[in-house]
């Protein structure tokens, strides 16, 4: 048997799985994530190391591009998956397994190269193009901002940089003053729309000058999605007048507080107590008792909320006053926190802890009385549009090691974002 051959088998019985989240399709991820952790599959950070692509949620013609180069950055053998509902998860990573199992057959004993397994369900088409690096930064309209293929590189205020190439299509950094007057090169660096554990959609263009952000800039994200966002259900419903309980909107906050907390400590570099957070979020959306739920909750509290390393990491980093958070329009628990991401991620914990203190409230739901998870509730202005606004202001000054965590920690909802497109294109 060829070593390739044994490497697809391997691959074909735990499959690592990247997952890719369209805006609107935050229940299908819920689901994929929870699939995933339940049989053990490994999830991949890059294309690179991933096997199966799980494209989670509604089709999006905007991200059709930015799909395609992903899935060209996907080492053979490969397969593509879509999963439009939560319910289809679970058949789509059967079909994908079973998909890259049968890419064995087509290896001869000499190892030789497999062809690209062909996509489950929904007709995906495996992509043309390729980008250089691991991670794919494409815009939604498909303008291409990595380097290679002799590609032009193109900046976040439209000026090109340079017309002189290096060996290998890469472009020529300009150079420009820093913020003491010295002249460094200058970099324009676009972030998303799929990044793991980043707000699905959303592109940050950046301006860099070494290792610092000299300039940040947002791009309007997707607005494909239809439905109304995921974790705000309960506040729209209450506010179209439906009686909602208020321990249901209890629940729905703490398990979003807990899945904002989940993607920070991910992208830490905190992975053990990431699946710690979603498994109670998990549980929080399966009804489950506060009994089985407040002990490790408080447990969570402490680990994180007393970290050392977690502290100094993050520390001093988008550092956030409640008067300039009330004065950009942002309420919640941003609003509340009143400082940099340790004050906001330990208000998470706090906010999360009461409210599986109330999963056994009475009364209803007042939508204006009780914020929804990223602030105060308002359909025709969602509270991650002032949230995703401070982000350019937030981010420019930092390390671009630092921006992930700034983005992480303020954790704006892209089914919010895509639902309040026209408000929010402009930045």
């Amino acid at each position: 048997m060829g070593l390739t051959r044994l490497l697809v088998r391997a691959a074909a019985a735990r499959p690592r799985v990247l997952l890719v989240t369209t805006p609107g399709g935050t229940a299908v991820r819920l689901a994929a994530e929870k699939e995933s952790r339940c049989r053990d599959w490994p999830t991949a950070a890059t294309p690179a190391g991933a096997d199966l692509m799980l494209v989670a949620g509604p089709g999006c013609r905007e991200l059709g591009p930015a799909l395609d180069r992903l899935w060209g950055d996907t080492p053979r053998p490969r397969v593509r998956l879509r999963a439009e509902t939560a319910e289809d998860v679970a058949a789509a990573l059967d079909a994908g397994r079973a998909r890259l199992g049968a890419t064995e057959r087509t290896h001869s004993g000499t190892g030789g190269p497999a062809r690209p397994a062909r996509t489950h369900g929904r007709g995906e088409d495996s992509g043309r193009t390729r980008t250089a690096g691991g991670e794919c930064h494409t815009s939604a309209g498909g303008e291409r901002h990595t380097s290679g293929g002799g590609e032009r590189h193109t900046s976040a205020d439209g000026d090109t940089d340079g017309g002189m190439e290096m060996p290998g299509g890469l472009p020529m950094a300009e150079v420009g003053e820093d913020r003491d007057g010295l002249a460094l090169d200058r970099l324009h660096v676009p972030l998303g729309p799929f990044l793991a554990d980043w707000p699905s959609g959303l592109i940050v263009h950046l301006v860099l000058q070494g290792d610092v952000v000299q300039r940040a800039r947002l791009g309007g994200p997707c607005g494909c999605a239809t439905t109304e966002p995921f974790w705000a259900r309960p506040w729209a419903r209450a506010a179209e007048g439906e009686p909602v309980p208020l321990a249901e909107a209890a629940r729905w906050r703490a398990a979003a507080h807990l899945d904002s907390l989940g993607r920070l400590l991910a992208v830490a570099g905190w992975p053990a107590e990431a699946v710690t957070a979603r498994r109670i979020r998990d549980d929080l959306l399966d009804r489950a008792p506060a009994e089985a739920v407040l002990p490790r909750t408080l447990r969570l509290q402490r680990r994180v909320g007393r970290s050392r390393t977690l502290y100094r990491l993050t520390r001093g980093i988008g550092t956030l006053s409640t008067a300039d958070a009330r004065a950009a329009g942002v309420s919640g628990p941003a609003a509340r926190a009143g400082g940099d991401v340790p004050a906001r991620y330990r208000r998470w914990l706090a906010d999360a802890v009461d409210d599986v203190r109330r999963l056994d409230a009475t009364g209803l739901l007042d939508p204006l009385a009780q914020e929804s998870p990223r602030g105060r509730w308002d359909a025709g202005r969602p509270p991650s549009v002032a949230l995703a606004g401070l982000l350019p202001r937030l981010l420019e000054g930092t390390e671009l090691a630092a921006a992930r965590l700034v983005v992480a920690g303020l954790d704006p909802d892209p089914d919010e974002l895509g639902a309040s497109k026209r408000e929010f294109a402009g930045g």
